[in-house]
């Protein structure tokens, strides 16, 4: 690129207005849970999510219940996952050690409920109603 079609670039860019991190990435307020990994632990199965509140306001305890179906697509049990606080704008990594489960005979992980959704100025509903799923496990998941 020339000099002078380079300052002209740099220009346009400038003279565009700013918009909030949030409205550039097109991201509406949510709650991301993303089922990362599964892992043979001792007696069982660690489940490793990680979780974002992309919500304006924090949540002080989010606990989901979740249906494990085996490779055939039977339930195989149901259970509550406990995530405690989630402040807003904030991502971290739970981690959920699952006794007498074998990672490798999971075949779908489901969100069947949020039994627990509170915060100040959060709506009880807004952990299931917001919640956005996806799975980088290579085990399907979602709601």
């Amino acid at each position: 690129m020339r000099p002078a079609t380079s300052l002209l670039v740099l220009a346009a860019l400038a003279a565009m207005p700013l918009a909030p991190a949030s409205a550039q990435s097109g991201s509406e307020p949510h709650v991301s849970l993303d089922l990362n990994a599964l892992q043979p632990s001792e007696g069982g199965c660690r489940f490793t999510f990680v979780v974002a509140n992309v919500l304006a306001t924090p949540i002080e305890r989010a606990a989901f219940e979740v249906a494990l179906f085996d490779k055939a697509g039977v339930v195989d049990r149901l259970t509550v996952l406990d995530f405690r606080s989630l402040p807003a704008g904030k991502t971290k990594v739970s981690r959920f050690d699952l006794k007498g489960v074998d990672c490798a005979g999971v075949g779908r992980v489901l969100i069947n409920d949020a039994t627990e959704c509170s915060g100040s100025g959060t709506a009880p509903d807004a952990c299931l109603a917001m919640l956005k799923t996806r799975s980088t496990s290579g085990v399907e998941f979602g709601r």
